[in-house]
């Protein structure tokens, strides 16, 4: 049974502007991914949701921050970066902290990402599922895909874990 859902921080709850540098929190524009705030309500009451990411300027306080100023800081059970663990996406390391860390078996958790090495080939060797955000639909960079799921927009998410819950049962 699905109980966490682990969710990548740029582009996918978060845009990322390349022109700021440094921490999200000080950049003068920040945006959330169209559909997430919706989309996190909607799953908010079902999973436990989860911000895991690469950041390593930003630790959990400075990406709380930047979550709050778009509203989504609320919904977000708990945040982990690479900063505060010691290490990065894509070893099975970080993925295996963190769920430690939220008392979770990889089986219990769906990791939601768009870059494909290093969330979803990353996850998946931790032994997560996975689901594959591929907003600009490209074609997967593996000749075996490894993804169990893929979302081309965010408010697609609760119908795609419903039918994998369904598969996990």
């Amino acid at each position: 049974m699905i109980r966490a859902l682990v969710f990548d921080w740029g582009d996918t709850v978060m845009r990322v502007f390349p022109q700021y540098q440094g921490p999200m929190a000080y950049w003068p524009q920040v945006e959330a991914v169209p559909g997430i705030q919706e989309t996190l309500c909607i799953l908010h009451p079902h999973y436990h949701l989860i911000l895991a990411t690469n950041a390593a300027e930003s630790g959990a306080v400075l990406v709380r921050e930047a979550l709050r100023r778009v509203g989504l800081e609320e919904l977000f059970h708990a945040v982990f970066t690479a900063r505060e663990l010691g290490v990065r996406k894509p070893d099975p390391a970080f993925f295996a902290a963190v769920l430690h860390e939220i008392g979770c078996t990889p089986q219990q958790a769906v990791m939601i990402g768009d870059d494909y090495t290093v969330d979803i080939v990353g996850a998946k060797r931790a032994g997560m599922l996975t689901i594959w955000f591929n907003p600009q639909g490209s074609t997967c960079p593996l000749i075996l895909p490894q993804h169990d799921a893929e979302v081309r927009a965010i408010a697609e998410l609760p119908t795609v874990l419903k039918n994998m819950q369904a598969v996990t049962k």
